[in-house]
């Protein structure tokens, strides 16, 4: 038999200034980070998501985002979403719309998001 309970996973979001990045661990584990920049007054510009290969498609980057929005909701900051997968996450919920600055938002969708990053890399 292969139904071996596991208990519930220990998650911590960290803020990694010295890299700019959010980092999120599972059971000390690093799994996936969120790169950002800091912009005055208190905007993050949230620039890529990654999640560690042996940890993809098991819902890191959706619990990553949606850890790092409820991180700058507490801090009363706003968003710039540039990352695809943020870009696609914020289209999926209205929870998170009072975040995005309304001056700066981003991309207006996943399909924006990724052909501005195409172009970028040449």
């Amino acid at each position: 038999m292969s139904g071996e309970m596991q208990g519930p996973v220990d998650e911590q979001l960290i803020d990694n200034v010295d890299l700019g990045r959010f980092e999120l661990y599972r059971d000390d584990n690093l799994v996936g980070w969120l790169y950002y920049t800091h912009l005055k007054p208190n905007r993050n510009a949230l620039r890529h998501t990654e999640v560690e290969s042996s940890h993809q498609h098991q819902g890191v980057a959706g619990a990553l985002v949606g850890r790092v929005l409820d991180e700058i909701r507490s801090r009363e900051g706003t968003i710039t979403a540039i990352c695809p997968f943020v870009v696609d996450y914020l289209s999926r919920t209205t929870i998170y719309a009072d975040l995005v600055d309304p001056r700066h938002p981003g991309y207006a969708d996943r399909a924006a998001a990724e052909s501005a990053l195409a172009q970028a890399r040449g």
